[in-house]
């Protein structure tokens, strides 16, 4: 009976694993415009992983259902214009392929912090470039694995109270613009990873308070701002799911909420395109016609 109970819980085991890797692969929503995302298809064989740059940059490259995928990530201040990604097949000259990038309006919002955290002391200016250049570097990453999927599921349940793209201003005084999702939770809310992957940064920081950054590979890269408290430490592997920090509000905030940002061959880029689409509203029933019968 022992080893009975055995082998059937290491076939379950089995099934589920070839449930998990059967899964599909679903790319993100495509929007040509800053901070987008574009895709291509591309020929080659299974074992034939095409390389593909763009703007100096290597792109994520995965299989798809129907073949190879290139995914691009578009920078939230390019100029809408014509652009073109660079593909090496193998055992073929390189080759460009165009594509248009066209405009989009990011609405504004206006934000009062103290005033020490938007016009900042020589220290603090300095501490904010340390800072910046080493995120920068986190979000730079390229691993050689692609990620099973790109659909991300949101790391807090909430209400989206900040969307990607609105143009900031602290105290009247314009800044960049928003480079992520800031979802409204309670402080001590878990945050939980959307994909498996390696944390690449741990920190307390200037604006983003205390600081999760993990690399998904291939370029896919996603950050976690103003945690109450971190969870994990650098070289951890983490599973979808598994908590890596809390909700709070520390850094330059508002009040407690989650800042997610996603980040695509180093380019920020819009995380509601890696959420499942919204589920269509169900019609309503039409009411029933009056009857039109009588009683005697």
């Amino acid at each position: 009976m022992t080893n009975y109970l055995a082998a059937l819980a290491a076939a379950l085991l089995l099934g589920a694993a070839l449930t998990v890797s059967a899964q599909p692969f679903t790319a993100p929503r495509v929007a040509a415009v800053p901070g987008g995302v574009v895709t291509f298809k591309l020929p080659g064989g299974p074992a034939e992983r095409p390389v593909v740059s763009y703007s100096g940059r290597s792109v994520l490259v995965a299989r798809g259902p129907a073949g190879w995928l290139a995914i691009v990530g578009i920078p939230l201040d390019t100029e809408p214009g014509e652009y073109q990604v660079s593909v090496q097949q193998p055992g073929a000259d390189p080759r460009q392929i165009p594509f248009k990038v066209v405009a989009k309006q990011y609405a504004v919002q206006q934000l009062k912090v103290p005033p020490n955290q938007v016009n900042l002391s020589a220290e603090d200016e300095a501490r904010v470039a340390r800072e910046t250049e080493k995120v920068r570097a986190a979000l730079d990453g390229f691993t050689a694995d692609a990620p099973p999927t790109l659909r991300l599921s949101q790391p807090v349940p909430g209400r989206r109270s900040s969307s990607f793209g609105l143009r900031r201003m602290f105290n009247g005084e314009a800044r960049k613009p928003h480079s992520g999702m800031d979802i409204a939770a309670p402080t001590g809310t878990p945050i939980k990873a959307p994909l498996a992957g390696r944390v690449v940064d741990v920190g307390s920081y200037f604006f983003n308070g205390n600081n999760v950054i993990v690399d998904h590979g291939q370029g896919l890269v996603t950050m976690y701002c103003h945690l109450s408290k971190i969870r994990v430490e650098v070289g951890q592997q983490l599973s979808a799911g598994e908590v890596l920090g809390d909700v709070g509000a520390t850094g330059r905030v508002t009040g407690p909420h989650l800042h997610w940002g996603v980040a695509l061959n180093g380019a920020m880029v819009d995380p509601a395109l890696f959420l499942a689409p919204p589920a269509a509203a169900k019609p309503k029933a039409k009411p029933a016609p009056p009857s039109t019968s009588k009683t005697q």
